[in-house]
C-alpha cells in the first residue's frame, strides 16, 4: 500500500499520509478480518461443530445470539466514547485474532459464549471506526467512491472461509483445526494495514484544508424523523439477513442431506457480497441513497424467500447470490447517507445505526430455532425475515418520496 508525503508549512517535518487506494484497501482488509473471519467464520464452521458433537443446534444459536449481543454492546460503546478511531481499529483487530484462536481452546460453552460476545464487540468497533475513518479520509483525498471497495472485504472473507471449510470437511478436519487455521490467516492480514491506520489527514496540508473547507460546509447533526427512519430501516436489514447468514449451511444440509453442494452455498453468498460491494464503486455520488437501498432490500427479500419456497441446488444457489449481492452494498449506501446527514460527525450516527442493526440480528437466531422446533424447518423464519426486508424497502420508498435531498450531494 503506497504512502505519499503531505505538504506542510516551513519548519515542520514532512509526515507521510496514506494514498486513496491504501486507505480503501486498509478498510477492505479490516472488514474482511473483523467480519469475514471474526463474525462469519462461525457460519461454515457450525456444521462441523455439530458433526463433532461439541454443540447442539440450540447451543449454536446461542453462540450466534451472544455474538450479536456483543455487536450491539460494541455499537453502544462507540456511541458513548470518544477515542482515537485508528487506535480502536488496531486494538479490535488484534482482539479478533486472539478470540478466533480462543474458540479452538478447551473450555466448552461457558468459555465460547464469552469469546463470541467479545468478538461481536470487536467486530462492531471495527465496523464503526474503520468505516468512518476510511470514508472521511477518502472524502478528504477526493476519492469518496472508493469507499465501496472496503465493503467487498466481508464478502471476500466469507468466500475464503467458506471454500476453506469445504476443503476441511472433505479432509475430515475437526472444527478446532478450522479455528486455528483462521487465526493464522487473520494474523497474516494484520500486517499490511497496521501502518495505514493513524497516518495523518491530508488536511494537514494548508492547501488541502482550504480545498476541503471550500467544498464542504459543516453539517449540524440532528436526531430528526429522517435520521430515525434511516436507523429503523437499517435495523430491519440486520434482522432480514441474519437467519440466512447464521444458518445457511445448516439449512442446506437439512433440505438436501448428503449433497456436496450444501457447503458451497455460503461461498456463493460471499462472492455475491464482494461483487455487490465492487459494483457500488461504479456508481457516482449523485444517486439518491434511499432509492438505491430500496432496490437492494427488495432484492435481498426475494433471495431470502427463494430459499424458503425452492429448496433445491438451483434455488439455494440463486438465493445465496441474491442475499449476498445487496449485503454490504446496502451498508455502503447507508454509510453514505449517514455522511450526507451528519458529515464529519457521521461516526455517531453510524454507531446508532449499527446498534439498531445489532438488535435486528439478536432477534433472528432465537426466532429461527424456536420456529424450527415448532415446524420442523426453516421456511417460516425465512418468510418472516423476507417480510422484514420488504418493510425496510417500503420505509426507503416513503423517505425517497417525502424527504427529497436538498442542495448537498446525495452521497
Amino acid at each position: 500500500m503506497s504512502i505519499a508525503n503531505v505538504e506542510v508549512p516551513a519548519g515542520h517535518t514532512t509526515r507521510p499520509t496514506a494514498s486513496p487506494w491504501a486507505v480503501a484497501i486498509a478498510g477492505f482488509v479490516s472488514l474482511a478480518l473483523a467480519m469475514g473471519i471474526g463474525r462469519f467464520a462461525f457460519t461454515p464452521l457450525l456444521p462441523m461443530m455439530l458433526h463433532d458433537g461439541t454443540v447442539t443446534l440450540g447451543e449454536g444459536g446461542a453462540l450466534a445470539t451472544l455474538n450479536y449481543i456483543g455487536y450491539l454492546l460494541g455499537a453502544v460503546l462507540c456511541l458513548v466514547i470518544r477515542p482515537d478511531p485508528a487506535r480502536m481499529v488496531k486494538i479490535s483487530l488484534v482482539l479478533t485474532v486472539i478470540l478466533t484462536l480462543a474458540m479452538a481452546l478447551p473450555g466448552g460453552m461457558p468459555a465460547w459464549l464469552t469469546w463470541r460476545t467479545l468478538s461481536g464487540i470487536a467486530s462492531a468497533v471495527v465496523m464503526v471506526y474503520a468505516t468512518a475513518w476510511c470514508m472521511q479520509r477518502l472524502a478528504e483525498l477526493g476519492h469518496p467512491t472508493l469507499g465501496g471497495l472496503m465493503f467487498a472485504g466481508p464478502g471476500i472473507g466469507i468466500v475464503v472461509t467458506g471454500v476453506s471449510v469445504f476443503g476441511m470437511v472433505g479432509a475430515h478436519w475437526l472444527a478446532n483445526w478450522g479455528w486455528i487455521t483462521f487465526t493464522i490467516l487473520g494474523a497474516l492480514m494484520l500486517a499490511p494495514v497496521w501502518r495505514v491506520f493513524g497516518t495523518p489527514s491530508p488536511l494537514a496540508s494548508p492547501t488541502g484544508g482550504a480545498a476541503h473547507a471550500a467544498s464542504s460546509a459543516p453539517i449540524a447533526p440532528r436526531l430528526n424523523l429522517e435520521t430515525w427512519a434511516l436507523t429503523l430501516a437499517y435495523g430491519l436489514a440486520g434482522f432480514g439477513y441474519i437467519i440466512t447468514a447464521t444458518f445457511l449451511p445448516v439449512i442446506a444440509r437439512h433440505e438436501m442431506p448428503g449433497s456436496v453442494w450444501a457447503d458451497l452455498f455460503w461461498p456463493i453468498l460471499g462472492a455475491g457480497v464482494a461483487v455487490g460491494a465492487w459494483a457500488v464503486t461504479r456508481f457516482g455520488m449523485h444517486h439518491d441513497n434511499r432509492r438505491m437501498m430500496m432496490y437492494l432490500y427488495a432484492m435481498q427479500a426475494l433471495g431470502v424467500a427463494i430459499a424458503a419456497v425452492w429448496p433445491t441446488v438451483t434455488g439455494f444457489a440463486l438465493s445465496s447470490l441474491l442475499v449476498g449481492l445487496p449485503f454490504t452494498a446496502l451498508v455502503s449506501f447507508a454509510m453514505r447517507e449517514a455522511r450526507r446527514l451528519w458529515g464529519a460527525s457521521a461516526s455517531k450516527l453510524i454507531g446508532l445505526m449499527t446498534a439498531a442493526y445489532a438488535i435486528g440480528q439478536i432477534a433472528g437466531p432465537p426466532l429461527a430455532t424456536s420456529l424450527v422446533a415448532r415446524t420442523g424447518g426453516f421456511g417460516a423464519s425465512l418468510g418472516v425475515a423476507s417480510a422484514a426486508l420488504l418493510l425496510g424497502a417500503a420505509i426507503y420508498l416513503w423517505m425517497w418520496r417525502t424527504m427529497p435531498v436538498d442542495g448537498r450531494a446525495a452521497g
